[in-house]
């Protein structure tokens, strides 16, 4: 593949009419004085400025995030392949809802299994041999499930598919801050990452989307718009399996299973085909970084896979923001999934329940962005972003909470806003999470860093699920979400903040342009 060599030469010299870096401690001849914040910092400023570093942004960084951003879609499209066409995988393979669950379950499985792997992969060998490593674990796992539509057979194949494509789940959810620190400036990183981040997220709708419509349920006579109505019926909002009582009534009505069988394996065709296309674009080009540094930072090398791990132990700040993000983003990720069930008790409809959802989705999405494009221009203020955030999502889902149990009015208006309005606030904060946590930990490298937190983020998720299975109802799960939300504002309010890499960028680059204005 060849790619185009124009490049975009930029200065990260600070524009001060566009960007609010905040203040750092200032020495009394007015440049900034490491020596009383961190040594080690204050070393590598002494590093980076005794040698002659050139700075370049190259304009391919916009294609590296789009080929990341298609692998991280896909594997979380082919994580979520089965939740949308159930009903038809219990007819062709003649699945229950145990394994039908499985099927999902190798997703967070996996990610605990292969954290700390491809955190070392990603750490020592770098972005592209993790990347790929992670491409090819999709498209093999989608590659077993076309060999054959034998039940026998083809059961334990897709579940070591699904397997497969879990193993790629913590690149595809971890690596964004990685990718960004690697290729983009100061002032475009968190919006990167948010960017990243969001494209895994897109993944879900397009599977509730493209797999009820390749494969409708065969009852003769149901056309492509049908089936395309009916998936969104089954969409819940982070890909979990809606109840699928209301999918076959008492009639039981007569399908074409050999046509069924046909579409189901003409959608694996497809998901391997479009796999198999993601591998070969990484496999074609995609360095791990580029020829010269975007940042002075970039620059620099991380600690030692093994010193950062044990550094990670002892950072007090960087488990309070496990703490916070794992908590709360855990358990709302997983609420969100079984939202139907929990609002299937109040008289809300899995259809109301599912649109909800989708919506829901679809406004952290566009929050992510918008959320870190603010971060980045008005930079160093991260935890009041996210205190501001939690109070008003938190406050969102308190009403919509108390308007399950009628103690503010229930009307649909209500209920669609508050939900919709705190996923919004809720969802945005996940970037910040991930920069927040680079920030204090640096020099760790960061994919180290973020795997971590997105393992004590599944690991969260996984213990309010496994409460599911008590028989106390599911009220509990709202008073859980709210609670969650409002436990880690003190929490945060306790965060120091430190942006020890962004000072370092500072420094450096106004120390050349203080150079250029001198001569």
């Amino acid at each position: 593949m060849t790619l185009s060599d124009g490049e975009e030469s930029q200065s990260l010299i600070i524009d001060k009419t566009r960007t609010q870096y905040g203040t750092v401690q200032q020495s009394q001849d007015g440049g900034h004085d490491f020596r009383g914040q961190n040594k080690d910092l204050y070393s590598q400023v002494q590093q980076i400025q005794d040698k002659e570093l050139n700075i370049k942004v190259y304009k391919r960084r916009w294609y590296i995030l789009f080929v990341y951003g298609m692998m991280a879609m896909t594997q979380c499209a082919v994580w979520n392949t089965f939740s949308p066409i159930s009903a038809v995988g219990e007819r062709v393979f003649g699945w229950d809802t145990a394994g039908l669950s499985l099927l999902t379950n190798w997703g967070p499985i996996s990610y605990l299994l292969g954290t700390f792997a491809f955190s070392w992969i990603l750490d020592v060998k770098g972005l592209r041999p993790a990347c790929v490593l992670s491409a090819f674990l999709v498209a093999a796992g989608t590659g077993l499930r076309c060999i054959t539509s034998k039940s026998s057979v083809a059961t334990p194949l897709i579940h070591f598919g699904q397997f497969l494509n879990g193993l790629a789940g913590p690149i595809a959810m971890g690596a964004p801050p990685s990718l960004s620190a690697e290729w983009f400036p100061p002032e475009q990183r968190t919006t990167a990452t948010a960017i990243a981040t969001v494209t895994n997220t897109l993944g879900l709708a397009v599977s509730f989307l493209l797999g009820p419509y390749l494969v409708p349920e065969q009852k003769f006579h149901q056309n492509r718009t049908e089936a395309l109505n009916s998936s969104l019926q089954l969409l819940d909002s982070y890909g979990v399996l809606l109840s699928a009582s209301n999918v076959s009534n008492s009639s039981s009505p007569e399908y074409d299973v050999p046509a069924e069988r046909d579409s189901v394996m003409r959608y694996m065709y497809y998901s391997f085909g479009f796999s198999g296309f993601c591998f070969l674009l990484f496999f074609t080009y995609f360095p791990s970084k580029p020829p010269l540094p975007p940042s002075p930072t970039a620059s620099l090398v991380r600690l030692d896979f093994k010193l950062g791990i044990l550094k990670l132990l002892g950072n007090r700040t960087f488990w309070l923001i496990c703490f916070i993000y794992g908590l709360s983003m855990g358990i709302l990720g997983c609420f969100n999934g079984v939202l139907d069930v929990n609002l299937k008790d109040h008289n809300i409809s899995q259809t109301e329940a599912a649109w909800l959802g989708f919506y829901g989705v679809v406004g952290t999405c566009v929050a992510c962005i918008v959320v870190a494009r603010g971060a980045d221009i008005f930079a160093k203020h991260m935890k009041w972003i996210l205190i501001a955030l939690y109070i008003v999502g938190g406050g969102c889902f308190l009403l919509f909470t108390l308007a399950l149990i009628s103690v503010v009015p229930d009307t649909d208006a209500v209920i669609y806003s508050t939900y919709i309005i705190a996923n919004v606030f809720l969802g945005g904060a996940s970037p910040l999470f991930f920069e927040m946590a680079c920030e204090v930990t640096y020099p760790v490298a960061e994919g180290v860093t973020n795997l971590v937190l997105t393992l004590v983020n599944n690991i969260a998720g996984l213990l309010f699920l496994c409460v599911q299975l008590l028989p106390i109802g599911t009220m509990w799960e709202n008073w859980c979400l709210v609670g969650s939300v409002f436990l880690c504002l003190p929490v945060l309010l306790l965060l120091k903040e430190r942006y020890n890499r962004l000072d370092i960028d500072i420094v450096v680059e106004e120390k050349h342009s203080n150079d250029e204005d001198g001569e």
